[in-house]
């Protein structure tokens, strides 16, 4: 079952080798890719991941024309996996806020779900090197999310997850149009909404080890503002 694994990028030089050579380690190299999505980095980061995909066979590189949010990124990404065939599609942060050695429990979980989470909110998942104001935004968000949408999803805005491929096919990527969190928090509304079975697999998210967060009140207001729309949206499609 070939899996591909979406890995978009800004600014993300420094962590941009080390994150694709750990994720060599963790995949069947012989079938399955890393697609590096980078989004015209001013820092060299598109440059770097093409000498790596020239280095090695398994890694492809998106180039996008600018910066235009993680949600434009990861879309693209996906259609091109869906385009190369991919059965199992993951998504992770370049960061290594996610860490590249559970990549493999994503993947097992999908054997008896459609889409695995990766939870920081469910027992035996958490978050390190974080301080007060950022644990009360992310938790906060996941719960004004889930309230909202009447969900029971613990982790609605993580970004670590793993998908069938039916999942992207069914839930209407081309009228996806989030940028930030709200992205994270729609792709897995749609998914519960169409009756795949979603489960959360406990991680632990660390700060990210180099450069700086591409968090902005912008993102967050995104989410605030399309979360309610999402549930008015789905009320209204109901016969």
């Amino acid at each position: 079952m070939a899996v591909w694994i979406c890995l978009p990028t800004y600014d993300e030089r420094e962590n941009l080798e080390p994150m694709v050579r750990a994720l060599g380690g963790v995949i069947d190299t012989q079938c399955d890719r890393v697609l590096v999505i980078d989004d015209n980095s001013p820092d060299g980061t598109g440059e770097l991941a093409d000498r790596l995909a020239a280095e090695l066979g398994w890694v492809e590189v998106l180039h996008r024309e600018r910066k235009d949010g993680l949600g434009q990124a990861y879309l693209a990404g996906f259609r091109r996996a869906l385009e190369g065939g991919a059965e199992l599609i993951v998504e992770i942060d370049c960061d290594f806020s996610h860490d590249p050695a559970d990549v493999p429990r994503l993947i097992a979980a999908c054997a008896e779900a459609d889409l695995a989470l990766g939870s920081r909110y469910v027992e035996g998942g958490g978050t390190e090197n974080w301080g007060p104001l950022r644990r009360v935004v992310s938790a906060g968000g996941s719960w004004y999310a889930r309230t909202v949408l009447g969900v029971a999803v613990a982790d609605l805005t993580g970004g670590f997850k793993c998908f069938r491929r039916a999942v992207l096919e069914r839930i209407g990527l081309e009228s996806i149009t989030a940028r930030g969190y709200a992205f994270q928090i729609e792709t897995t509304y749609r998914a519960l909404a169409a009756g795949f079975r979603v489960v959360e697999v406990p991680i632990v998210f660390a700060d990210r080890r180099a450069g700086g967060s591409k968090m902005s009140k912008r993102i967050v207001l995104e989410a605030v503002w399309r979360v309610p729309a999402m549930r008015l949206r789905r009320l209204r499609s109901r016969p």
